[in-house]
């Protein structure tokens, strides 16, 4: 989706704009109370509705597990809402989303019956198939029926949900957006006299510098190269190029991204283990201090050691000589959001209750509880995280001054397509050529 400056401009209003919040849950149906106290703004006042006769047990899938950073804020969100409606089970089912059988499981439970009443789960090309086949519902007239609910979200944050979709609806209900940029150890670079990488021969230079040292000079692995990827093509392609995809052709900034991945690798960019490491490594070897740079969302600073993230700032990744990246381009926004199943909706006994705990999962007060835990960007209106970390607001910073802010390249290509293209590891051997990767990952996305 190519971002407008009008798009750029409103999701930047997101981080910065500071005004008073609006609030929580509209009536209807078996009464829910979602008063549940926490961190509830003066604005946040309490609603009841009445309660269901029988006791509902929902089940809530998310990525809120593993060594994510929200990981216990998001469960304390979930505890105030069963304490104030002991009738409502909630089965927090969580799994990384790091872990590639993420994705498989939600295809899994979508298509056996299993779904998830709430469902935390990406926009665009990942959702496209659960949306089409008519397993979520369209919060459109939920939303409008509660416009204190509705009001509360920075419109930046509705509207990349909404655009995000296949018919131009809203399935997503956002709770935090992100940012990725690379992510630099301040103190390892100053401490080895190496300048910061704010071009292309600083990177190569930093690379070279740290690689001789036995310093990881970009902690990445191979076969979980999300990040790898999407920044080196929009460091290259930059954001037309990067958002066109690859379904009407191969732009050629693509391969020379790709070539500049494997020239950093000629350079000894990468962990010597990285053909066998998953991201969760990656990311500990930068916490650890025992790499210089690495690739990462705003959701990562928050596991980082205190030393380390006490150190880091957040740049944009140097644009790639020979493309038309600007250096200043991002990847960003709101790739996530809650899901209703329609299961969920089409059940007398949990609809009323589902609708009830997703208010209050994206109230006012449980997105500044999440965004202050994840350093994530709050989708509520006047929101702003507490004591989050100067590389956060670093990240902000890189935002607010970004020519163009775009959605990871898994929210533009078929699943199964950016699996093909995340095989970087023959590419960088020398094994295959990046046009060669390339034209697989498309053959893939025409099928």
């Amino acid at each position: 989706m190519k971002k407008s400056a009008l798009s750029i401009l409103s999701v930047l209003l997101v981080m910065t704009m500071f005004i008073a919040a609006c609030g929580n849950n509209g009536g209807g149906g078996n009464k829910v109370n979602t008063n549940t106290g926490g961190n509830a703004s003066p604005t946040d006042a309490a609603v009841e509705t009445e309660k269901p006769a029988e006791k509902v047990e929902l089940r809530v899938f998310s990525t809120f597990g593993g060594t994510d950073a929200a990981k216990e804020a998001f469960q304390a969100v979930i505890d105030e809402f069963t304490t104030a409606n002991p009738n409502v089970k909630v089965v927090n089912d969580v799994m990384s989303a790091n872990d590639d059988g993420f994705r498989t499981k939600v295809n899994t439970d979508m298509t056996s019956g299993n779904e998830p009443d709430l469902l935390f789960y990406f926009v665009g090309a990942d959702a496209n198939e659960i949306i089409k086949a008519g397993k979520v519902v369209a919060m459109d007239d939920i939303l409008a029926g509660d416009a204190a609910w509705k009001d509360g979200f920075a419109p930046a944050a509705l509207d990349f949900v909404k655009n995000a979709s296949p018919d131009g609806k809203t399935y997503a209900i956002p709770l935090t957006g992100f940012f990725e940029g690379l992510m630099v150890n301040k103190k390892l670079f100053e401490e080895n006299g190496v300048e910061l990488p704010t071009d292309w021969d600083k990177m190569k230079a930093a690379v070279s510098a740290f690689a001789k040292k036995g310093i990881i000079p970009l902690s990445g692995p191979f076969d979980q190269s999300h990040y790898l990827i999407e920044h080196f093509v929009l460091a290259a392609a930059g954001s037309e190029g990067q958002n066109k995809g690859l379904k009407d052709g191969i732009d050629p900034n693509w391969e020379k991204g790709f070539a500049a991945m494997k020239e950093l690798y000629d350079l000894g960019a990468f962990p010597q283990d990285a053909a066998t490491i998953d991201l969760g490594m990656a990311g500990n070897y930068y916490s650890e201090g025992l790499a210089a740079m690495i690739l990462e969302g705003s959701w990562a600073i928050g596991g980082f050691s205190d030393d380390v993230k006490a150190n880091t700032t957040v740049l944009p990744f140097p644009a790639i000589p020979g493309g038309v990246g600007t250096g200043k381009d991002v990847v960003g926004g709101f790739g996530t959001g809650f899901y209703m199943s329609q299961a969920a909706y089409d059940n007398a006994a949990k609809k009323d209750a589902t609708i009830a705990l997703l208010k209050h999962l994206t109230s006012a007060a449980s997105i500044k509880t999440i965004a202050t835990a994840n350093g994530g960007t709050p989708a509520a209106a006047g929101v702003q995280p507490e004591g989050v970390a100067q590389a956060v607001l670093d990240g902000f910073a890189m935002v607010s001054e970004a020519t163009s802010v775009n959605g990871p390249i898994d929210s533009k290509v078929k699943p199964e397509t950016f699996t093909e293209l995340r095989k970087v590891q023959p590419m960088l051997k020398g094994e295959k050529t990046p046009a060669q990767l390339l034209e697989a990952a498309k053959a893939i996305e025409v099928q």
